[in-house]
């Protein structure tokens, strides 16, 4: 397996490119964190400027394992969101995944073989006000999720989205700070009790690449402590 992961730079992501096993590439803004990794291969890059170089190193590699996991987070009301806001989040959460994709799968198609996983939220199941913009986007990401998992299902690629709840990470208490509420109010809102925890996601990864999970495909897995079912 050649497998690229996006984001990898810090949270989900480079916990995710730690975890997983074959020849791991990875990609994110800040290099020095990405030689760290000690992975096959790595390529520097802003994915809300350009995917040309990415999609290039797609190719080359023949990845035949995408991990979608790059994504940005606005908090605020709509009514505050500038027109850069809304291209920013739909391009790097929406659009970026879509044109890796399309890179990605003329080699899978030709190999008979892919796995495609998206990074979404549970936001994009449930909706999240003052996110608007990152629900949305994430919302979007489950729709070319079912969809690709038809249009690819012919050629032994699989297609799924992992619904994080709130997680454990920098980026995850940066948006708490970001909100109305307290980390222990929103504590009190998730079944559990609990942030899922980065390796988490890993391990769920892992598994939804493996010839184990070839008949999981188009789903949305929420892996959110709970927190889509109720309080």
């Amino acid at each position: 397996m050649n497998i690229l992961v996006t984001g990898a730079s810090k949270g989900i992501g480079r916990v995710i490119a730690k975890e997983l096993t074959g020849n791991v590439y990875v990609t994110g803004r800040n290099e020095e964190a990405l030689k760290s990794l000690n992975a096959s291969d790595y390529c520097v890059c802003d994915l809300e400027k350009s995917t040309d170089i990415l999609c290039d190193f797609i190719v080359q590699n023949e990845i035949d394992v995408l991990v979608n996991n790059a994504g940005e987070y606005i908090y605020g009301s709509i009514d505050k969101m500038s027109t850069d806001d809304i291209n920013r989040i739909f391009e790097v959460n929406l659009a970026v995944p879509a044109k890796l994709i399309a890179a990605a799968v003329p080699y899978m198609k030709g190999k008979k073989w892919g796995r495609i996983v998206n990074i979404g939220s549970i936001s994009g199941v449930m909706g999240e006000a003052r996110a608007s913009l990152y629900s949305a986007s994430k919302a979007g990401l489950l729709g070319l999720t079912k969809a690709l998992a038809l249009e690819l299902a012919e050629y032994n690629i699989t297609v799924n989205t992992i619904n994080p709840g709130w997680v454990e990470t920098s980026l995850g208490l940066e948006s708490i700070e970001d909100s109305e509420f307290s980390k222990e109010e929103i504590l009190e809102c998730i079944p559990q009790k609990r942030f899922v925890e980065p390796l988490e996601i890993a391990n769920l990864v892992q598994y939804l690449i493996s010839d184990k999970a070839k008949g999981i495909t188009g789903q949305g897995i929420n892996l959110c402590a709970g927190l889509s079912v109720g309080i």
